[in-house]
């Protein structure tokens, strides 16, 4: 694991969607979340042009300052042109689909947060095959059925997440229709972080939901 992410908080992960933020801009909805509590933040936009997202992300940097870990899904090339643009911006997360992990921690270096969808026993295996370091932590999910990601695997659930979790040393971050609810089970079940949409963007107030999942995760 890199040094960035051994001191990298993903507990409480802000995954970005436009739709769900509606009406409020995304920006807006990060500026709240961060300023409730969230720790890490991914734009993920998949209708968004190249242009568009670079701006996202810059502004998203300069939004954030240093308050959370900022990622951007699938979007190496985003990542790299924010960083020599001077935006803070700590690393990228990949599907199983996407740019091979490997080739990201190339160009990244090893200061970089690199993670990786996971959501079966043979990719928990295939990372297990990489050299050590390649890959910083894994979003294991869907946890269960979300409209966010209607292309989704079949759910995991809690029993689910927690059986692939206790297979690998890296730290798993849960995603996929998780709720303030299952904060203490998902703890329980070995998650290192919970990766959130809706339940913070299309809400009233991204602030104030941001500080009960931190409230929630840090209850013991």
């Amino acid at each position: 694991m890199s040094s960035i992410t051994a001191a990298a908080d993903l507990s409480v992960y802000l995954v970005t969607d436009a739709a769900a933020s509606a009406p409020r801009a995304v920006l807006d909805v990060i500026a709240l979340a961060v300023s409730g509590g969230v720790s890490a933040v991914q734009i993920r936009e998949k209708t968004a042009s190249a242009s568009e997202l670079y701006a996202l992300v810059v502004e998203a940097s300069r939004v954030i300052d240093g308050r959370a870990a900022l990622l951007v899904d699938d979007r190496l090339d985003i990542v790299l042109a924010a960083r020599q643009a001077g935006a803070r911006v700590d690393g990228v997360h990949l599907g199983q689909s996407d740019l091979p992990v490997a080739a990201a921690r190339a160009l990244l270096g090893e200061h970089a947060i690199v993670g990786l969808t996971a959501n079966t026993p043979e990719h928990l295996a295939a990372v297990a095959a990489l050299p050590a370091g390649t890959v910083d932590y894994l979003g294991l999910g869907v946890i269960r059925p979300t409209a966010t990601k209607p292309d989704h695997p079949e759910p995991l659930g809690i029993d689910g997440f927690a059986r692939l979790a206790a297979t690998t040393a890296l730290p798993c971050v849960a995603i996929g229709g998780v709720a303030l609810g299952d904060a203490a089970a998902l703890r329980a079940a070995g998650a290192a972080g919970l990766a959130i949409v809706s339940a913070i963007a299309s809400t009233a107030d991204p602030s104030e939901a941001a500080r009960a999942f931190r409230a929630a995760w840090a209850a013991r």
